[in-house]
């Protein structure tokens, strides 16, 4: 395991998480104005969805998206819904597809529930993906807005897949692995690759 640098408490990836997502919403702000004002119009409903999430040490907190799906969608993952298309707002396809949905997520990150990069939050009753994660220690990570799984599959990959690369990201964390996600998700979501809803 990499030793984590720390300066007056915070480790380097929470001060780099803090920065960045700053920054990001300094630069965002618009973007973020435009899509509530979209998803406002749209759609009946809030604004933003706030889903139960499994954070580190399998403890839960609220994690916010923009809405892509109707009020009476069920709490489940959307590749378990029979056919997820027919709760899709308007405009869902599109903020999901260009990850635009994801923005509230920075919220998480500065209040610390979340990190820019981790394991991707596993809803409440994932229990399959949370007990997986459990048996091999990735639930001491703290969840990313984007993680080595999601660059290496994302929506296609199953669970033992996912956890797989999961375990290679928490053994071999780095800043320059992080920096190299970021890039990658970056690049796959101008192209929209890996996302199926």
């Amino acid at each position: 395991m990499h030793r984590v640098l720390r300066v007056d408490g915070l480790s380097m990836k929470r001060l780099l998480d803090l920065y960045l997502a700053v920054s990001a919403l300094f630069f965002l702000i618009l973007p973020i104005a435009l899509v509530s004002i979209a998803v406002r119009l749209t759609s009946e409903g809030s604004i933003l969805y706030w889903s139960d999430r499994v954070g580190r040490k399998n403890t839960l907190f609220k994690m916010p998206k923009f809405r892509t799906m109707s009020v009476s969608t069920p709490p489940v993952a959307t590749h378990l819904l029979q056919n997820p298309q027919q709760f899709l707002t308007p405009i869902g396809s599109f903020l999901r597809k260009s990850s635009l949905d994801e923005l509230p997520q920075l919220w998480s990150i500065i209040k610390g529930d979340m990190s820019f990069v981790g394991p991707r939050p596993a809803l409440f009753n994932q229990n399959d993906l949370i007990g997986l994660r459990t048996k091999f220690g990735v639930d001491k990570l703290l969840p990313g807005l984007t993680g080595w799984a999601q660059v290496n599959g994302r929506d296609e990959l199953p669970i033992s897949d996912k956890v797989r690369l999961d375990v290679y990201y928490m053994n071999n964390q780095s800043f320059y692995l992080d920096v190299k996600i970021i890039w990658l998700t970056f690049s796959k979501v101008l192209i929209g690759d890996g996302v199926h809803h």
